[in-house]
């Protein structure tokens, strides 16, 4: 170990001198051709992609491998987010991530599970000495899975500088086959200045692609007057894959000088959340596109942003003939350009925006308070970017909290006053957040109770109730009965659901014993292995307590043999 220890001080100094990315050093995580179901900071809800999404030919097992030498710094196992997941810190200063993983390598899964069995617990966190765990480049390190947040089976790959800033693992000479040109699909115009408008109108306008002979855009011919500001909506496509993922860089131009830059290489996880301020947000929550900005608006800090010439907007005057153009390139080059040709021109007759007042007002530079009979709403200081009115209603302990239309960079507090309630009723209420065309759905809002009060925090305007839960979560057994012989069974397998304020935790024995059962809240299923051989007799009483959040809970007991 002391060894291992020298060598990796030793070039951890080497590699301080290196270039920022250093392209022959890390080798691929898989055996397999790299082809991506997702790209690095490609557009995702609230937050910009760290890493890169590489397809595991739509199976799970495949053997993921140390992309360099190092040591195993971090153990990560999650219900939700990154699943299961390792963390590698190298000798030049770079640490790699390795997520959604299935199981660990024989080694690390028995290091990690000894530390549950002794915590009793599945979700852990743990971070190994630098001489604990060291790995060599090539090292099986564990298997692909799709557990955590995953939407399907493929590994999510990072590579963060020692400052915890992702990085595009492309800029390290991990290559992919792609000779494809981005696409641009949808194109808006912003009027922004009191005076300014377009094709005679002070409201956004969508404008009509035109597909050019060479693969270019342009769009019809546009009037305008004033601060203009645009937004487009674009994607990138490799050449073995079929799934649209995210561009790598989006330039401006007007009449030949530069206006705007946003060169997705790097960023820091603090500013993911201005995700919603560079996007058109509440566009994205209406039609489910994302329209990137091509305009800095106040708040806005991303460090991705570059070349800014008055936060990227255009200032047509009257009586002029100007071009914008946009280029949307891929990381290998591949580019497609947007000619927008714009006739300046002041409107006799323009369509004034519609403004809706409502008696509540929002000051972003305030703190806000709103209060309606039991219920208080409290926005601190900075919490939004702009000023606004807001909608704000309360019925029969229903909050209608405008529409989620508008970014929050802050957590606003929602708190009830209970004291109306009988005390048996007010134990099993809870906040939710009403969602669905209807608002069918309710989604559990952490709930804090204090005394005669409930509070939740949250970044989401829209709907939310005082919502009860008296049902008891479900306990199934799926691949057993009761007085079963398992003794050809590697794994236990039960279900458990809860359809009120959802799964808070549980707890699993045999004999007495805790167990470990892996929990996939996309399944519902709790699964508990055999080999870890916790249950050594022929008769074996297994019981399983879940518990929902607001206390409800549901006891399984049956009976079971092995040999």
């Amino acid at each position: 170990m002391q060894k291992f220890l020298t060598f990796f001080l030793l070039f951890a100094f080497i590699g301080h001198a290196q270039t920022p990315y250093p392209t022959d050093y890390f080798r691929h995580p898989l055996d397999v051709t790299i082809i991506p179901s997702g790209t690095f900071g490609e557009l995702r809800s609230n937050h910009f992609h760290s890493g890169m999404d590489i397809k595991t030919q739509q199976r799970e097992g495949l053997k993921v491998f140390a992309t360099a030498n190092g040591y195993i710094s971090r153990i990560k196992i999650a219900h939700y987010g990154y699943g299961k997941a390792l963390y590698i810190t190298h000798p030049n200063g770079y640490t790699t991530v390795y997520a959604h993983l299935q199981q660990l390598s024989p080694t690390l899964e028995a290091y990690i599970k000894k530390l549950q069995y002794e915590q009793e617990t599945f979700e852990i966190e743990v971070f190994p000495k630098i001489d604990e765990l060291p790995v060599l480049k090539g090292d099986l390190i564990a298997f692909s899975g799709n557990t955590g947040g995953s939407g399907g089976p493929h590994l999510h790959y990072e590579i963060r500088d020692n400052a915890e800033r992702p990085i595009n693992p492309l800029l390290f000479g991990i290559d992919i086959t792609d000779t494809t040109k981005p696409i641009i699909t949808e194109v808006y115009a912003y009027p922004i200045s009191e005076d300014s408008h377009i094709n005679g109108t002070k409201e956004r306008q969508k404008l009509r692609l035109i597909n050019t002979p060479n693969g270019d855009y342009t769009v019809e011919n546009i009037q305008a007057f004033g601060k203009i500001g645009f937004a487009i909506e674009a994607n990138d496509r490799q050449d073995l894959a079929s799934n649209k993922n995210g561009v790598e860089n989006i330039q401006t131009f007007y009449n030949g000088n530069q206006k705007f830059e946003m060169d997705f290489k790097r960023f820091t996880f603090d500013e993911s959340r201005l995700l919603n301020r560079y996007i058109d947000y509440g566009h994205y929550t209406d039609k489910k596109e994302r329209l990137q900005k091509l305009f800095v608006e106040s708040g806005n800090t991303l460090s991705m942003l570059k070349n800014i010439d008055d936060n990227g907007y255009i200032q047509v005057e009257d009586s002029t003939s100007s071009v914008y153009k946009v280029r949307v390139k891929d990381f290998h080059n591949n580019d497609v350009w947007l000619t927008i040709n714009i006739e300046g021109l002041v409107g006799t007759d323009v369509k004034p925006k519609e403004i809706i007042e409502t008696p509540f007002h929002i000051y972003s530079k305030k703190a806000n308070e709103l209060i309606n009979k039991n219920v208080s709403v409290y926005f601190p200081q900075d919490a939004f970017f702009d000023d606004f009115y807001i909608n704000f209603e309360v019925n029969n302990d229903t909050i209608t909290l405008h529409e989620d239309t508008i970014p929050l960079r802050e957590n606003f507090t929602i708190t009830y006053d209970i004291s109306s309630y009988k005390d048996q009723d007010s134990d099993k209420l809870y906040i939710a957040r009403l969602v669905g065309w209807r608002k069918q759905y309710t989604i559990y809002s952490k709930t804090y109770r204090k005394e005669n009060t409930l509070t939740t925090y949250n970044k989401t305007l829209g709907t939310y109730a005082l919502t009860v839960d008296n049902i008891n979560p479900t306990i199934k057994p799926i691949n057993f009965t009761e007085g079963k012989w398992l003794s050809k069974y590697r794994f236990l397998k039960v279900k458990i659901e809860d359809e009120g304020s959802g799964i808070s935790n549980y707890r699993a024995t045999i004999n007495g014993k805790w167990i470990l059962m892996e929990y996939d809240y996309k399944t519902n299923l709790l699964v508990y292995d055999f080999n870890d051989n916790v249950s050594t007799e022929t008769k074996n009483n297994l019981k399983i307590i879940v518990t929902d959040n607001v206390g409800n809970n549901s006891t399984f007991e049956t009976t079971f043999f092995r040999k």
